[in-house]
């Protein structure tokens, strides 16, 4: 189909955006990197019945506190996919929370090269977006990052 532009005689073809295809490797897995702070995660999806590992550990007995084990389960929540997928990651660097933030970062990621038709979902609710806040240096002359040292003029 030719859509001509304003300018005379000129014409452009568009072409419609071929299928994304799902990176699976031959194990039936989805890879991707997932990060958060000073926290990387090596994140591998299946189809399976739900079971994760973190570090060779149960993900319930690594991340302990709800609120992180919600945070894992926020990705397969809107792509309805919970209880689907099998979980299985190394992650090192950074605290429980960044830790946390960065396994979800790559199940996301995961989930788009499993089923790309999934991309817009965890798109919109933010979850593909690497959230590059990391703590900020000291600097010198300074008690902190920004704080000052205690003035007192006496």
């Amino acid at each position: 189909m030719a859509v001509t532009s304003g300018f005379a005689g000129l014409s452009q073809q568009v072409v419609p955006a071929a299928p994304a295809v799902p990176k699976i490797d031959k194990l039936g897995r989805a890879y991707a990197t997932g990060k958060r702070k000073n926290a990387i995660a090596r994140v591998w999806i299946k189809r399976g019945t739900g079971k994760f590992v973190v570090n060779d550990r149960e993900g319930e007995k690594y991340f302990v506190r709800p609120v992180l084990r919600m945070m894992l389960a926020q990705p397969f929540v809107i792509a309805g996919r919970l209880g689907q997928f099998d979980v299985w990651c190394t992650v090192v660097g950074g605290g429980l929370s960044g830790q946390a933030g960065a396994v979800r970062h790559g199940i996301s990621k995961a989930l788009t090269y499993y089923e790309p038709e999934l991309r817009s979902k965890l798109k919109g609710g933010g979850f593909l977006t690497r959230d590059s806040r990391v703590v900020e240096r000291k600097k010198y002359g300074r008690a902190k990052a920004r704080r000052s040292f205690q003035f007192s003029k006496r």
